[in-house]
């Protein structure tokens, strides 16, 4: 995982830096350190960002309710 795509995948969660630290139980200052480029992104933190997707994806397909007007028939 690139620092970019890092950083994507925290905007499509809606996440900031101090989210993702506190959902994966890490320094606040190492997500900082991984977007510069001073310290590699393990490999754990793609599989932990698209389980999080995953879970955001089935939330807001099951549990938020459609607008009104939406076909729901897809």
């Amino acid at each position: 995982m690139t620092p970019d795509e890092f950083t994507a995948a925290l905007t499509a969660l809606s996440w900031k830096q101090n989210d993702f630290c506190r959902m994966a139980g890490v320094n606040k200052s190492t997500p900082s350190r991984w977007v510069t480029g001073d310290v590699p992104i393990p490999d754990w933190v793609p599989k932990f960002l698209g389980m999080a997707q995953e879970v955001k994806r089935l939330h807001d397909t099951y549990v938020i309710p459609p607008k009104p007007g939406k076909n729901t028939d897809a």
